[in-house]
């Protein structure tokens, strides 16, 4: 790009009345190596890219078809706008849903850049401005669905003669592969459009996916020699953890409790349980929502515009809720219920502290969670690919060592342990833990999976111990055990947590299918030895602190009564402008201006997210906000 065209350009920027008209016409072999990191700092706003984005970026202008695996929050959408704004022609993104389509060209829109989606939710004459502007060549981003891009109407479009598709964007890529967890068989058709335009180069973006889903991926959408990079899947700012199942709703509402102000997301396995939870928690004080199925589009619309424009706190939801939302400053996701794969539950947590502030994830786990998965597993076209999903989900919930080295694992990547053990979940928080004597507990348990001829579960297991006169358990005749009743000493959960640090320790294992326990060989000789069995265990409970050793906002050294200005002012803002405040700009740079405070528009543009377009639009008033406090 030459410098008297990126002169215009940042013109152009500064004069609001022409933002949405400015155009690049770039020949990409005369690009500098500099030119992505200009546009990086003038029109975003930020000093230096993220892992592997100038990687992705330099092959999208190479024109090289591109995979790249990256996590929630690690910048996947500026590998495709930054490529957009050098190339000549349009840059077609293949999005999931209406409202990331729309927070999306919103913030393209807040920084200069023009941007259109083609939906179901625009009305006839919108939808025709849109494509006019598209074919006079305004537009350099155009969002559809994969439903939508199959469409006669939109390929029309794309086939004007004035228009030519340089890239062909497919976010959420792991939808096209039936090795993977969120299969859509929409996106099954995006291999034929990329035939219809042989000159496009492709790129392929998401957070989840294993190898068998990146060959996949690769294979489905016809990607010749692609650039494979795989960014890691550490996401420092998340503290993990999980815990067992015990009055869930209170323990959601302790949690609350402890989080208050803050956004986050509730997952739930069915409808029923999202009505119930969102009714019990509106009863007890909390700004909370709602989102299913079986809602009416409206109402889901609603709710979630609420939710990302910062009106409604808590979004209590199934999984129907949530892909694409791109709203930064989710500071919690708490799941009621156990996720069907790790794949699922990493993309889900990973919508939690997409700004880089510290964040929480939270799985509340119970082996009834599977039972209700299971229950389900006969609709799938492979149950056996479901079940495998669970059981690495289960390994996850169940480990009793670094969380995070165990998600990690999961997609192939070593931890390498430089956080903080206090920074990381919630058994490196706890500490190691002692070793104590529980021989006697552990010998009643395997005992008691010897006498029912090891074909059950640890729920029915511990049935028998607990002295539980269920019909299944009268009706095998298991009351006349000697094992029955002989563990009332112990909580249900806790021989819960005997069992997984059991099978932890190699002395039991359970079966792939439906968990039933059986003994070992050690553990059978351990167990008819009668020799002592050590543990680390400690059946006492421990409520984690709030920050779990995070470093919170409040400790972060900004004019705190400053911010609150801010704040207020970006809310009105955000209401003016019918956008969500994040589009004014984040929590992270609300912080950030907060600690500088700018008195002049230069000063203004040295903070983080602020570029030329949102340093001449908002720098004024926040200029004056400063000087006042002062």
């Amino acid at each position: 790009m030459n410098e008297v065209r990126y002169n215009w350009l940042m013109s152009a920027m500064k004069d609001m009345s022409v933002q949405q008209s400015f155009i690049f016409n770039v020949n990409p072999e005369s690009l500098h190596t500099a030119e992505p990191e200009k546009i990086l700092k003038d029109v975003f706003g930020y000093d230096t890219f993220r892992p592997l984005q100038k990687e992705v970026i330099q092959n999208v202008l190479d024109g090289r078809d591109t995979l790249a695996v990256m996590p929630t929050g690690g910048g996947k959408s500026l590998c495709y706008e930054i490529p957009a704004l050098l190339m000549d022609g349009l840059t077609v993104v293949v999005s999931p849903l209406i409202a990331l389509m729309q927070d999306q060209v919103a913030q393209l829109e807040a920084v200069g850049v023009p941007a259109v989606f083609l939906n179901s939710s625009l009305d006839w004459d919108s939808y025709v401005s849109a494509c006019d502007r598209i074919v006079c060549g305004e537009i350099r981003l155009l969002y559809v669905s994969p439903e939508g891009l199959n469409t006669e109407r939109i390929r029309n479009v794309l086939h004007s003669s004035n228009v030519c598709v340089r890239c062909i964007t497919i976010d959420e890529a792991h939808c096209i592969s039936e090795w993977g967890h969120d299969f859509r068989p929409d996106y099954m058709e995006i291999a034929s459009v990329r035939e219809q335009f042989p000159q496009a180069v492709c790129l392929a973006l998401t957070a989840t996916a294993t190898k068998a889903v990146r060959d996949d991926i690769i294979m489905q959408l016809k990607m010749e020699n692609p650039a494979v990079l795989i960014a890691s899947f550490n996401r420092p700012n998340l503290f993990l953890e999980v815990k067992m199942k015990a009055n869930p709703s209170g323990q959601v509402e302790s949690f609350l409790n402890e989080h208050k102000d803050e956004s986050g997301i509730i997952y739930c396995f069915s409808r029923k349980q999202v009505d119930e939870l969102t009714s019990l928690l509106k009863s007890r004080g909390f700004n909370a929502e709602s989102y299913h199925a079986g809602l009416s589009d409206a109402q889901r619309y609603e709710h979630q515009r609420n939710f990302i424009n910062g009106k409604v706190e808590i979004m209590v939801a199934t999984v129907a809720f949530g892909m694409g939302i791109n709203k930064p400053d989710v500071r919690f996701v708490i799941h009621y219920d156990m996720p069907k794969s790790v794949e699922q539950y990493y993309q889900e947590i990973g919508r939690a502290g997409r700004d880089g502030l510290p964040s929480h994830a939270l799985l509340l786990y119970s082996l009834g969670d599977l039972h209700k998965i299971r229950f389900f597993f006969t609709e799938k076209d492979n149950p056996a690919q479901a079940e495998r999903l669970l059981r690495g989900m289960i390994r996850y919930a169940e480990c009793r060592s670094c969380r995070r080295k165990a998600l990690l694992s999961y997609f192939g990547e070593v931890y390498d342990g430089k956080l903080p053990d206090s920074c990381c979940c919630d058994v490196c928080a706890a500490g190691p833990l002692p070793l104590a004597d529980v021989t006697i507990l552990a010998q009643k348990f395997m005992s008691c999976i010897l006498r029912t001829k090891e074909r059950y579960g640890a729920s029915y297991v511990i049935d028998v111990l607990l002295g539980a006169r269920t019909s299944r358990l009268l009706e095998n005749g298991h009351d006349s055990l000697t094992t029955f009743g002989i563990g009332k000493e112990l909580t249900r959960e806790n021989w819960f947590e005997l069992s997984s640090t059991l099978a932890s320790e190699g002395y039991i294992e359970k079966t792939d299918d439906y968990g039933i326990l059986y003994l070992t060989e050690y553990g059978r000789k351990v167990l008819f030895e009668r020799a002592e069995i050590k543990l680390p265990i400690e059946f006492k409970k421990h409520a984690l602190k709030k920050s779990a050793g995070i470093k919170t906002l409040s400790s972060s050294g900004y004019d705190k009564d400053l911010a609150m200005k801010i704040k207020a002012w970006r809310r009105r803002k955000a209401d003016e402008e019918n956008v969500a405040p994040y589009v004014i700009f984040g929590d992270r740079t609300l912080i950030e201006i907060a600690k500088a405070k700018p008195h002049n528009i230069e000063e203004f543009m040295q903070c983080y997210g602020i570029g030329q377009a949102k340093a001449h639009k908002y720098g004024p008033a926040i200029i004056q906000i400063v000087d006042s406090s002062s």
